[in-house]
């Protein structure tokens, strides 16, 4: 069972870019978009793109795992939607090329200890958080 709701899976699916929020050496934030894919098989986020190998994101993420990942529109007048997952996140130094084609071959895979969501259920704005664990 996910812990993703279909409604959730199905919003991930149909979106192409999410942002990455990783925490560098100082504790300071750091965010940037990214390409992902919802792994459904381990019910995990996938983030893989062309330089991942060089890039501050996995260097962070190799340092310390915790990280947010957002995934977010606006599908009309005053109806903003989003899934946001919070959790731990491996760098591994395989499986981006089969994500992305051409990518770069390492991989940051998210795995949620935290999921909210927000008007995705056709309903207006109203955050809905759930830890896993």
């Amino acid at each position: 069972m996910s812990v993703f709701t279909p409604n959730e899976i199905a919003y991930l699916r149909g979106q192409r870019t999410g942002r990455l929020a990783t925490v560098d050496a100082h504790g300071n934030p750091h965010v940037v978009p990214v390409g992902y894919l919802y792994n459904e098989a381990l019910d995990t986020i996938d983030i893989a793109g062309w330089g991942m190998g060089g890039s501050k994101k996995l260097r962070d993420v190799r340092r310390d795992g915790r990280v947010a990942f957002v995934v977010d529109d606006v599908a009309g007048p005053r109806h903003p939607r989003g899934v946001e997952v919070r959790g731990r996140a491996e760098a591994l130094d395989t499986g981006g090329r089969e994500i992305r084609p051409g990518a770069d071959p390492e991989l940051i895979r998210v795995t949620p200890r935290h999921v909210a969501s927000w008007g995705i259920d056709g309903e207006p704005y109203e955050p809905r958080g759930r830890d896993i664990e």
